[in-house]
């Protein structure tokens, strides 16, 4: 049981939540860009949230399916067909043995996500399968898919039943957009701002530069600038921390952040909204907006709780196929 890619993409990769508890070794966390499309099409195949998926961009793979399976699209739309059938981001759907999929064009967001039942055998690295193209470990060989790689399915139990198509329901997509506002909290440094950048940060949009990776999004704006220079010691940072640039200029940082950085933090995006600036590309435009940690942690917490109904959706599906399964 295994596929096959038959055309590599521009940069395929084997991702998941990424690993944790080694930043104190310098070690970052890395992952997929936009974690809720990969925990949301995880569980709607009945898979564990962190199992691995293949993250994609745009021109994307063409991949061979060599055992019949059930599978699932997620994040951004690269108008999906199978065997020339379209196919429905967010929706499960069943491939058949020496089935093709195929990716034809961009229709929005700029990653896009395949997961399969029961998921993918990798290579784990410190308790993930990500990719870390730097350390070149994990994933598939620790870099990034190329033509003629043939990667293992994992054996799915053989009881497990599901319906031939199930959903996920629109409220709890992340609304993805071109030029999403995103929503802020105060970072550690955000009082060296200036009056003047302190209304910049929240009151312009900004422009995601061609200077930009899974390491961080380069944003060109006015300058947002601190009230005076100063020296910082390095300091921890996370997916999502906003960095003041000495030019004025802001740096996002994503999913292949370093552990540390010296550069004030003047705010950090809700991890709500992380998947909304995931998805953006070269000259997509941002806007920010200040919420604050409350508010931050109740969003965060009622999506949890859409996963968690989405879950027992997921698992009744199954009950009831396994009860009127012949």
């Amino acid at each position: 049981m295994s596929i096959l890619i038959q055309k590599p993409g521009i940069l395929t990769t084997i991702q998941d939540l990424g690993r944790y508890k080694y930043r104190r070794f310098g070690i970052n966390p890395g992952g997929a860009m936009d974690h809720a499309a990969v925990r949301l099409i995880n569980i709607l195949l009945g898979n564990q949230e962190n199992e691995a998926v293949i993250e994609m961009h745009f021109p994307a793979p063409q991949i061979l399916f060599y055992a019949d399976t059930a599978a699932a699209i997620g994040g951004g739309d690269f108008d999906t067909r199978l065997d020339d059938k379209s196919v429905e981001n967010w929706r499960s759907f069943r491939v058949k043995k020496g089935s093709i999929l195929k990716f034809d064009k961009k229709s929005s967001g700029n990653r896009s996500y395949l997961a399969v039942r029961g998921g993918f055998e990798t290579d784990r690295w410190l308790d993930s399968s990500s990719t870390n193209l730097a350390a070149k470990m994990g994933g598939f060989n620790g870099r990034k898919l190329e033509d003629g790689d043939r990667i293992d399915l994992r054996q799915f139990p053989q009881h497990y039943t599901q319906p031939a198509s199930a959903k996920i329901a629109p409220s709890i997509i992340p609304q993805y957009a071109a030029f999403p506002t995103v929503r802020i909290i105060r970072g550690a440094e955000y009082c060296l701002l200036s009056e003047h950048g302190r209304d910049l940060l929240c009151n312009q949009n900004f422009l995601i530069s061609k200077y930009s990776d899974r390491m961080g999004f380069r944003l060109t704006g006015k300058p947002v600038m601190t009230s005076k220079k100063c020296e910082l010691i390095s300091s921890a940072v996370s997916f999502g921390t906003i960095q003041a640039l000495p030019d004025g200029q802001l740096t996002v940082l994503m999913a292949d952040h370093q552990t540390a950085g010296g550069y004030p933090r003047i705010g950090h995006i809700i991890s709500r909204d992380l998947p909304l600036i995931a998805q953006l590309g070269t000259n997509d435009k941002v806007a920010f907006h200040m919420v604050n940690h409350e508010e931050a942690e109740n969003l965060a917490l009622e999506f949890e709780r859409e996963l968690n109904i989405l879950k027992a959706s997921v698992s009744l599906n199954i009950v009831v196929s396994q009860k009127n399964s012949p």
